[in-house]
């Protein structure tokens, strides 16, 4: 892309914007496009008028401007992204496993953090993620050096991504001596305290919680718990939780659980009980999409007005050999696994990517790009949102914050 000006002052041309829906009867065939010119000031969309080719501006050469992508899940301090390949282990079969690796390997991971981070950063970015939400191992190996990596990778792309950070007690809160630290890396500058399995790896359910919660209480965080119990206790641990947000107002539309995996092994009933009480206490469900043999309830979850959001979760690490880093391949997978086909569903499965912004309402009223809105942009080529889903369509250009990124 022409780089005219790149000081959060300047103006596209033949930029392609959704304008509304086409219908045959009650049925969306189509939707409609229009060029349009659209002015940046200070990081904000100041301005958006009728296409003018004549114009002196940067040239998005017909391209579709879509929201930016958010990934809501990852671990930028936790990856083998610019290291040597290497597959999973099949030796490592449970989560403890996984910690006493883990134990081994994060001081040598440690060397080259900050320089690998920065490098995901990119490749996250060339897919159009312009903001993570990314946790950070805070255990006794670790200490507080896997904040302080992330902390100098994100600093020197501050331009370029914006982040919110949840502490993340992966080898246990008790099973390791965890909590001490935990207490302070709450008092520092992230934005939520997380916790893994409490039962399975502390032996506890209401001792880990009663701690993240309070944490987050007092020291006004977030929380974004790993769930992968699957049976009993993983219900239990949700409700912990939901029982929590209802007591506590302050949590309310602040509290998640990430992968949730318990709500895809219940009757639908159940599930659906569950969902309502989600819906009602604020409580958010983020989703990977999909892990192993589990498809979670996730239409079921919209219906009742959960919010889910989705992550990659672990790209290319010693968890996962997959992880495709990329948010349009989520929202793709996601309208294979639920059905999502039609050019209506398929525009509307977009929202994945991009937290729920979106150019067209479900009616088909333009509801974005607005003046004064963030100019967090991503140019696709495309011809329209379901297009972008169906086809994961090549990312041209990334702008976060008016900072044209590439």
């Amino acid at each position: 892309m022409d780089k005219i000006a790149n000081n959060g002052n300047y103006t596209f041309k033949n930029v392609l914007l959704e304008t509304g829906f086409e219908y045959d009867g009650d049925e969306v065939v189509k939707t409609k496009t229009a060029l349009f010119c659209v002015e940046i000031v200070d990081g904000k969309i100041k301005a958006i008028t009728p296409n003018d080719p004549a114009k002196h501006a940067i040239d998005a050469k017909g391209w579709l401007m879509l929201p930016a992508f958010k990934d809501m899940h990852a671990h930028l301090d936790k990856m083998l992204y610019g290291l040597p390949w290497q597959a999973v282990s099949a030796k490592r079969k449970t989560v403890k496993d996984q910690i006493a690796y883990e134990q081994k390997m994060i001081p040598e991971w440690l060397k080259t953090s900050v320089e690998r981070t920065e490098k995901l950063i990119d490749f996250l970015q060339s897919n159009g993620t312009h903001y993570i939400r990314s946790h950070f191992n805070i255990d006794p190996t670790s200490g507080f050096d896997s904040l302080k990596h992330l902390e100098i990778a994100l600093k020197n792309k501050e331009k370029t991504v914006g982040a919110e950070l949840v502490a993340f007690p992966q080898h246990g809160i008790f099973y390791t001596n965890t909590a001490p630290l935990l207490k302070e890396v709450v008092k520092m500058n992230i934005d939520f305290i997380g916790g893994v399995d409490p039962y399975s790896i502390d032996g506890s359910i209401e001792k880990p919680m009663d701690l993240i919660t309070q944490l987050a209480i007092d020291n006004n965080k977030g929380i974004d718990i790993h769930l992968h119990e699957a049976g009993e206790t993983g219900i239990k641990t949700i409700d912990y939780l939901i029982n929590k947000a209802n007591e506590t107002p302050q949590l309310r539309g602040k509290t998640f659980v990430s992968h949730a995996f318990a709500l895809g092994h219940l009757p639908a009933l159940e599930t659906e009980r569950i969902a309502v009480r989600l819906a009602a206490a604020g409580v958010g469900i983020v989703s990977s999409v999909p892990f192993g043999n589990t498809i979670m309830p996730i239409p079921l979850l919209r219906k009742h007005g959960v919010e889910v959001l989705v992550g990659n979760d672990n790209i290319q690490d010693h968890w996962n050999t997959f992880g495709p880093g990329h948010m349009l391949q989520k929202a793709k997978l996601i309208a294979a696994l639920y059905g999502y086909s039609s050019e209506w569903a398929l525009s509307r499965t977009l929202g994945f990517a991009t937290r729920y912004v979106l150019p067209l309402n479900d009616k088909g009223v333009q509801q974005w790009p607005k003046t004064g809105h963030e100019a967090d942009l991503v140019f696709l080529d495309a011809s329209c949102s379901a297009e972008v889903v169906a086809r994961v369509s090549p990312v041209k250009s990334l702008v976060h914050k008016g900072n044209i990124v590439f």
